[in-house]
Order: C-alpha cells, then sequence, then structure tokens
C-alpha cells in the first residue's frame, strides 16, 4: 500500500501533535489515559491487541514517517483492517513526539490498558511477578518483558512504584505491555494479603534472604502457584515489606560477583518457578525429601 495515500502530518503545532507531545510528561498522560508505543515491534503488538472491555481498541492513531510506512507495509494493512487511523508524518514530527534520540519512525498513540487488581485475581494466577518501590522505568519495562517471557499470568507495580506508562519502560517492555494483565497502583500490603488469600506463595527476591533459590529448587517448593516480590535495585526490599512475605529468597552467587541487577534477578526467579511449575516433581533433586 503506498504511503502516498496516508494523511501527512508535517507541522509542529498540529494538534496531534502538539497532544502526544504533552503525553511525556506522567500528569498529562494519567489526565488523557493515554500514552505512546514506539517502534514497530511495540506498535505491531498494539495494534494486535485489539479492543479493550468497553469496546474501544487498544490504539487511537497510528503515525509513521513515509519511509517506515515502506518499511512496514504490513503494519499500514493491519492497523487499517482494524479501521484504526494512520498518518504518515515528517520525520521532524516523529521525533519531536518520541522520547528517543534516534526514533525508528513509528509510534502508535493508545489508551491506557491496566487491569484491575481484583480481575487479577479473579484469573487465579500461578505465577506473577510484582514489582514494589521499583523506580527506574526500565527495569520496571524489562521485567515485564521477562515476566511476559517466562509465561507468568500478570505483573504488579505497587503505588511506590514507576509509572508504568513512562516512555521508557514501554520501550523496555518490546511490546509485553500488551500480552499479558498488569495492575497498577496497589499498595504492597493490599498485594500480598490478597493474594494469599487467592493461594499464592509469596517470595521475596532479595540477596540478604536466608533461603536460597537451590533450596527451593530442591525440595520442590517452586510448583505451588507464587508470587515473586522485587524491589528497588539501589537499596532492595525494605524490612518491612520482606516481613510480609512467606519467605525471603536469595540468587546463590557461585562466583565473584557482588550481586545481580533486577532484571537478571527476576529472569533467575521467574524462569525457575516457570520450570518447576511444569515439571512434574517440581524440579525437587532427586532423593530429596519435602
Amino acid at each position: 500500500m503506498a504511503s502516498t495515500d496516508i494523511p501527512q502530518l508535517s507541522s509542529l503545532r498540529s494538534p496531534r501533535v502538539v497532544a502526544a507531545r504533552k503525553l511525556a510528561r506522567r500528569a498529562q498522560r494519567g489526565k488523557d489515559r493515554r500514552f505512546l508505543a514506539e517502534g514497530p515491534q511495540a506498535v505491531r503488538e498494539a495494534v494486535a491487541f485489539g479492543t479493550l472491555p468497553g469496546g474501544e481498541h487498544a490504539v487511537v492513531e497510528v503515525y509513521l514517517t513515509p519511509e517506515a510506512a515502506e518499511r512496514h507495509p504490513e503494519l499500514v494493512r493491519a492497523a487499517r483492517e482494524a479501521d484504526l487511523p494512520v498518518l504518515t508524518a515528517t520525520d521532524e514530527v516523529i521525533a519531536d513526539i518520541c522520547d528517543t534520540v534516534t526514533p525508528q519512525g513509528i509510534v502508535a498513540l493508545c489508551r491506557f490498558l491496566d487491569t484491575p487488581f481484583e480481575e487479577v485475581l479473579r484469573r487465579r494466577p500461578k505465577l506473577v511477578a510484582v514489582l514494589a518501590n521499583v523506580r527506574d522505568p526500565g527495569n520496571a519495562g524489562t521485567v515485564l518483558r521477562t515476566a511476559d517471557a517466562a509465561g507468568a499470568e500478570a505483573v504488579v507495580l505497587t503505588d511506590a512504584s514507576v509509572d508504568l506508562y513512562n516512555p521508557k519502560a514501554v520501550r523496555a517492555s518490546v511490546g509485553s505491555l500488551f500480552h499479558l494483565p498488569v495492575a497498577v497502583g496497589v499498595p504492597i500490603e493490599q498485594v500480598t494479603a490478597r493474594l494469599r488469600e487467592a493461594g499464592v506463595r509469596l517470595l521475596a527476591a532479595d540477596g540478604a534472604g536466608e533461603r536460597d533459590l537451590d533450596q527451593e529448587l530442591d525440595e520442590g517448593t517452586l510448583g505451588a502457584p507464587t508470587a515473586w516480590i522485587f524491589g528497588n535495585e539501589a537499596w532492595g526490599l525494605p524490612e518491612q515489606t520482606r516481613a510480609l512475605a512467606d519467605e525471603v529468597v536469595r540468587v546463590p552467587i557461585h562466583g565473584h560477583a557482588e550481586s545481580l541487577n533486577l532484571a537478571t534477578a527476576a529472569a533467575v526467579c521467574l524462569y525457575a518457578s516457570a520450570r518447576a511449575q511444569r515439571s512434574p516433581a517440581g524440579c525437587r533433586a532427586a532423593g530429596t525429601e519435602r
């Protein structure tokens, strides 16, 4: 489909451009309940997401340069088949509304799509990633992507964590934001209490944990429905949050590294649970008694 058939945005003063640019601010995103998803992978997943519970599509509009339209005709076709407005824009316009230094020429204006926490509970998840007081948007997005890859059924961001729709968080999720339910703004005390009531075991990931991940795997305890609680990379989980968990678990360091970063530790923990939940023995070591 020729990109010349698509309307053109060329003025930085265009109401559409001005409105999109304002979404760089968290307050404006919250007011409009809209955010931007940059890059072909994120836009592809946003278009494929479909409609929200209220019947509206997750995507409001798609903007892309003529060059991007030529490179990604399948995206243009998918968006038009979903009856979404697709508008070409100049490189200057795309650069003005995008958060990246070198944008990839395509961005989708999207509606908020977080899931109410009670809906997450109704789905009876077996594997959940809880981000407690995680402030770095890149870490939050990367953990979300990791949870998606590990087959987690939900991610929860507590009220003290970064904005889910921060451009860096959206970009770091690489489209996974559109794959699994994410609840936001829930106090950690409510998260832990309600998950425990739902029969989910709560494990706080912390380098100072009394138990280590190898013990959990050897004893077969990771096969149960589990929520992993991850904290701020700089200072970890506070004592009051660790006290809310059933166990505090450390990832064993077998070499000389001082620690693992948040995203790596989350990947190790989530994949350990994913494997255990798919194993009849819960990955229990041979000869180990439960």
